[in-house]
C-alpha cells in the first residue's frame, strides 16, 4: 500500500552535498518518489512510496536529525502523485526572501482543541498564510486571506495590514506548517508578542480531527499531482491549470477561456501569446506521449 509523507524541519545543515548524496541513496534504496528540498536552514519534503519503506525512511531521518512533524495521507489517486525522486539544494526550504530572519523565535504551536477555540475568539486575528490560488478552494471560517501571489509577498502584506500594538493576538495556519514557521518568526521579529500557529498545518489537522470537531471547510490544495485533498485526506475533485497553477472545478473546465495545458479564466489575460504558444507545444508533446502509451513527466491532473 502506498502513502504520502510530508515533513519539514528547521535546523542547521553545514554540508549540503553530503546530505544530498545520503538522501539520494536512501530514496533509491527504498524506491521513493517526490522532492526533498535542503538548505543550510533545514529540510522540506513530500514523498510517496510503499508505507513500510516510508516508515523506514522516517526512522532513518529521525535517528539523524531528531523528531519531525510527519504528516501522512493516502496515495490513492487517479494519476501518479510524483514521477521521480529528486533532492534539490536551495537557498531557503520555503522562499520568503527575508535576509537574516531569526528562526529561534517562532509562534507557539497549538493543537486541534485550542485551535478551534481560537477560531471562535473575536479578539484573535486568524491569518491564512497560503497563497491566493490555494485559499480559493477551502479554509477556516473567519480567517483573513492576504491574497498573496507568492510567499515572498507576505512580509509586505503583514507590514501594511497588521500592527503589533493594535493586533495583539495572531493565529496562523498554512498547508503543512512550514510557512507559518517563517511567517510567525517574521511577525515576532517585528514586535508581535502573542503569535501562535496550527501544529502541522491543515494536513495534520485533517489527519487528527474528529468529524464533529472539524472546522475546515472545502478542500486543501497540495503541491503534487493530486492537486487537492478532501477532509479525509483523499484526492479531491479539483484539476489544475498548468499556466497559473490555480485549481479548477468541473465547471471551470467548461469555461470558454479554458484550453487544456494553456490557460483558464483565471489567467487568460495574464499570459502573452508567445507563452501560450509554448504551452500549446508542451501540451502537444503530452498528447503524443499518451498516444505512445508513455507518461509525460510534469503532466498535471487533467
Amino acid at each position: 500500500m502506498k502513502s504520502v509523507l510530508a515533513f519539514y524541519k528547521f535546523l542547521e545543515i553545514p554540508d549540503l552535498e553530503d546530505l544530498r548524496a545520503d538522501l539520494l541513496d536512501q530514496g533509491a534504496f527504498l524506491d521513493l518518489k517526490g522532492t526533498i528540498l535542503i538548505a543550510h536552514e533545514g529540510i522540506n519534503s513530500t514523498l510517496v512510496g510503499n508505507k513500510k519503506n516510508l516508515e523506514k525512511f522516517s526512522v532513518w531521518l529521525t535517528d539523524r536529525f531528531g523528531c519531525f512533524p510527519f504528516k501522512w495521507s493516502s496515495a490513492e489517486s487517479s494519476n501518479e502523485v510524483f514521477f521521480r525522486f529528486k533532492v534539490k539544494i536551495k537557498p531557503e526550504i520555503v522562499t520568503m526572501g527575508v535576509n537574516e530572519l531569526d528562526m529561534r523565535s517562532v509562534g507557539r504551536h497549538v493543537l486541534i482543541d485550542e485551535w478551534n477555540e481560537l477560531l471562535e475568539d473575536p479578539n484573535v486575528i486568524v491569518v491564512d498564510a497560503r497563497n491566493e490560488y490555494e485559499t480559493d478552494i477551502g479554509g477556516f471560517p473567519g480567517s483573513i486571506t492576504p491574497r498573496t501571489k507568492s510567499f515572498r509577498d507576505f512580509p509586505a502584506w503583514a507590514d501594511k495590514e497588521l500592527n503589533a500594538k493594535e493586533n495583539s493576538r495572531i493565529a496562523m495556519f498554512c498547508t503543512g506548517g512550514i510557512r507559518c514557521e517563517k511567517a510567525s518568526a517574521y511577525l515576532i521579529n517585528r514586535g508581535f508578542k502573542d503569535v501562535c500557529q496550527l501544529e502541522g498545518g491543515v494536513l495534520k489537522y485533517l489527519e487528527n480531527a474528529e468529524e464533529e470537531n472539524n472546522r475546515w471547510s472545502g478542500e486543501c490544495f497540495v503541491f503534487d499531482q493530486r492537486v487537492s485533498v478532501n477532509a479525509r485526506l483523499e484526492q479531491g475533485c479539483y484539476y489544475q491549470c498548468f499556466a497559473c497553477r490555480h485549481p479548477l472545478s468541473e465547471s471551470d473546465l467548461s469555461s470558454e477561456f479554458y484550453e487544456e495545458g494553456v490557460s483558464c479564466h483565471f489567467c487568460i489575460d495574464s499570459k502573452s501569446l508567445e507563452r501560450k504558444d509554448q504551452f500549446r507545444q508542451r501540451q502537444k508533446q503530452i498528447q503524443l506521449a499518451n498516444e505512445r502509451g508513455h507518461q509525460h513527466i510534469g503532466i498535471t491532473k487533467n
